[in-house]
């Protein structure tokens, strides 16, 4: 399968599940905007970033960031607090959906720990703190 195959079945099974919780969800027109999709919680209108993660180390892996090309040069733009609120990632892998908020990414990537860390650190995020069920606004 192709990449962007399995980002569009991520967005499938995130927008299913939206829509499942009673959630209304809008989808942007064209390829080349910022947000996957939004969705409306009475009056909270979201903006998300549907992302595929990937298990690694013990830990889902998500990029932060959209590659584009620019003047002919691959080139990564993380995302902004302007256009995202949110990143619903969904890891095939495990079956799993997560919810996590923006201002709890990092740049580039962010890892969401799913197994013990070998040492303790602030800057490890446990994956249990983001499930989607559980963080859903």
């Amino acid at each position: 399968m192709s990449a962007k195959q399995v980002g569009d079945g991520s967005e499938a099974v995130v927008l299913a599940e939206l829509v499942d919780r009673g959630y209304s969800v809008a989808i942007p027109f064209g390829t080349t905007t910022r947000t996957t999709c939004s969705n409306r919680t009475g009056t909270e209108l979201y903006r998300l970033q549907v992302k595929t993660g990937w298990l690694e180390r013990g830990r889902v892996r998500f990029k932060t960031g959209s590659k584009t090309t620019r003047d002919g040069e691959p080139t990564v733009a993380d995302y902004t607090d302007q256009e995202v609120d949110a990143f619903a990632v969904r890891c095939e892998e495990l079956g799993t959906l997560y919810w996590v908020p923006f201002a709890q990414v990092g740049s580039k990537s962010t890892y969401l720990r799913v197994e013990p860390a070998e040492t303790d650190h602030p800057s490890i995020n446990d994956a249990a703190e983001f499930r989607f069920d559980e963080n859903l606004p």
